[in-house]
């Protein structure tokens, strides 16, 4: 078996803490070396434990939990997973725990045992995939603007598909977007209480207009729409002048918005598509960008060298759907070059 995954709880609550120690320990490839109730204690068994992962809580007295990741991610970089509580203060704080270099969020377990139990199965799924990421801290400022070359762009559509480490990967890219862009589709996975703040945030922070999909909701350029998370798949109709779908249907390969559903419905453009696969766990969004490219659009991946997990643009490059790999830095540039004429 291999080595296991060591990880620290920080959460003031004591209940709060048993729950996500017993959910962690169920899995024999994790073990809890420690659990602590405010940032300055966690401080103290950081350096003494050191864990390869941190769940951290968002809301806790003296020091908050945004004030003390930004400490770690600027002393002491490491894999730091968000717990947040579903609310709008809390939805706001993980957005910006995602942006500062958290390597993903959950909302703290509620519902029915069923409930739990996809809970606690993700939280393990993430402890274990943010040991092998690759942590960075997020950017502090927005990216300089892209050339977009004016008059010489198609008539077409940008479909992006993202996970963990995602919300990092979109500041940087979408916020490098100029306002007269393509119309841009984004599935990232993301709790349904977190993308309308995820969308908003990337709003006031980009060149673009950014909006979180509405059933019926028509593209148009300089528009980038985030599909919302929970019971629907987002999906293109009518073409690069067509509208919104949102259709309730099961997850796909586990996930409800799925990147390859949005692939799929975008592959009907053919060449007049561009599509591009960030950073992410899992193999979702291969298949559709495949089904792209087969029909004629450009295809990008993330390169392993900027990715957080290197598992979506992997995917899809082993099986050719990924016509080049770039940087995330390169990534706007490389987007809108292939918009071009």
């Amino acid at each position: 078996m291999s080595e296991r995954t060591r990880v620290l709880i920080v959460d003031d609550s004591a209940s709060m803490r048993a729950v996500l120690s017993r959910m962690l320990s169920a899995d024999p490839e994790i073990e809890v070396i420690g659990v602590a109730p405010e940032p300055h204690t966690a401080r103290e068994m950081i350096k003494t434990l050191n864990p390869d992962v941190v769940t951290l809580d968002i809301e806790m007295p003296g020091m908050d939990g945004l004030s003390f990741l930004e400490k770690i991610m600027r002393l002491r970089p490491m894999p730091v997973i968000m717990c947040s509580t579903l609310t709008a203060r809390g939805a706001e704080a993980t957005i910006e725990a995602l942006r500062l270099g958290a390597v993903d969020c959950i909302a703290k377990p509620t519902g029915n045992p069923l409930e739990i139990a996809q809970d606690a199965a993700l939280l393990r799924k993430m402890v274990k995939a943010a040991k092998r990421s690759s942590v960075r801290r997020g950017p502090s400022q927005l990216p300089p603007v892209a050339s977009a070359q004016p008059g010489t762009q198609r008539d077409v559509l940008i479909a992006i598909g993202a996970s963990t480490g995602g919300v990092e990967a979109l500041f940087s890219v979408i916020g490098a977007l100029p306002p007269d862009c393509p119309p841009v589709l984004v599935v990232q996975h993301m709790p349904a209480a977190f993308t309308n703040g995820f969308a908003a945030r990337l709003d006031r922070e980009s060149r673009v207009s950014v909006v979180e999909a509405v059933a019926g909701m028509p593209i148009s350029r300089g528009t980038v729409y985030i599909a919302p998370g929970g019971e629907n798949h987002m999906e293109l109709v009518g073409g690069t002048t067509g509208h919104i779908r949102l259709r309730p249907s099961d997850p796909v390969g586990g996930h409800r918005p799925s990147v390859d559903v949005l692939f799929h419905s975008v592959a009907a453009l053919g060449s007049r598509a561009v599509g591009a696969i960030l950073t992410g766990m899992g193999s979702d969004g291969a298949a559709g960008l495949m089904a792209m490219r087969a029909a004629g659009a450009r295809t990008l991946g993330q390169n392993q060298a900027t990715c957080v997990v290197y598992g979506m643009p992997r995917a899809a490059f082993e099986i050719g759907a990924v016509e080049r790999e770039v940087s995330l830095s390169a990534m706007p540039e490389a987007i809108l070059a292939a918009c071009r004429k």
